[in-house]
């Protein structure tokens, strides 16, 4: 009974996050074609075909592990390529390309919300098998949709919260705070596992990611009318 119980987790999560992490990397590349750079397009990264953009340790592989073994579960798909110079504001531009993503993903969580109210208010119980995986990708579509919009807003580059902050820095401040990216994926592993395994109180999750996210699932919850 375990196993059925474990893979109908794993893949009412695995569904809906790469359609959450898609849709979010493409929303970047409309942003950033609609203010003059056309890379992406170029590189026809703007379909919403998965396969194009989906990457297999940090769409797949890891998600697939932090969901087997309970830990919050995140990913990546492959960076939509987006080029600052050829916009026509590009700091200003390159900010609002960040912002791009975590609003697409707020949105498909309202959008989601709203559609799970009217199923619900449609199917009588009992419900059979495919109607609660339905319901539970659609369940877990918005809560994870939600965290990936606060989680990508941490100031930390090259997460979107750091491109903005980017944008704000004085010029001069702007290269060292580029090379901290390159040791983006060291920092990640630090707050998320690291720390956590350290004391839960330093857990970056708990205190810093999940009270935006619980405040903003009670408010598209209560405007869908779910709560």
């Amino acid at each position: 009974m375990e196993q059925p119980d474990l893979l109908f987790r794993i893949a009412s999560l695995l569904i809906p996050l790469v359609f959450a992490i898609v849709l979010h990397e493409i929303s970047h590349g409309w942003v950033a074609n609609a203010f003059g750079d056309p890379t992406a397009k170029e590189q026809k990264r703007l379909s919403p075909n998965p396969i194009r953009h989906v990457d297999p340790v940090g769409t797949v592989i890891l998600p697939l592990v932090l969901a087997v073994t309970g830990a919050p579960v995140f990913g990546w798909a492959k960076p939509v390529p987006v080029v600052a110079e050829r916009m026509r504001k590009p700091r200003v531009h390159m900010m609002l390309v960040a912002l791009a993503g975590p609003g697409m993903n707020l949105l498909l969580a309202l959008l989601a919300a709203l559609t799970l109210a009217f199923v619900l208010a449609l199917v009588a119980a009992p419900v059979g098998f495919w109607t609660m995986f339905a319901l539970a990708n659609l369940d877990n579509f918005i809560w994870l949709n939600v965290f990936l919009a606060v989680f990508n807003m941490l100031p930390v580059p090259p997460f979107d919260g750091g491109h903005v902050v980017e944008g704000v820095l004085p010029r001069r401040m702007v290269g060292g705070w580029r090379r901290l990216g390159r040791y983006a994926f060291p920092i990640l592993i630090l707050l998320l596992l690291v720390l956590p395994m350290i004391s839960p109180r330093l857990s970056v999750v708990a205190w810093l990611v999940v009270p935006p996210v619980e405040a903003l699932l009670h408010l598209i919850h209560a405007i869908a009318g779910l709560s």
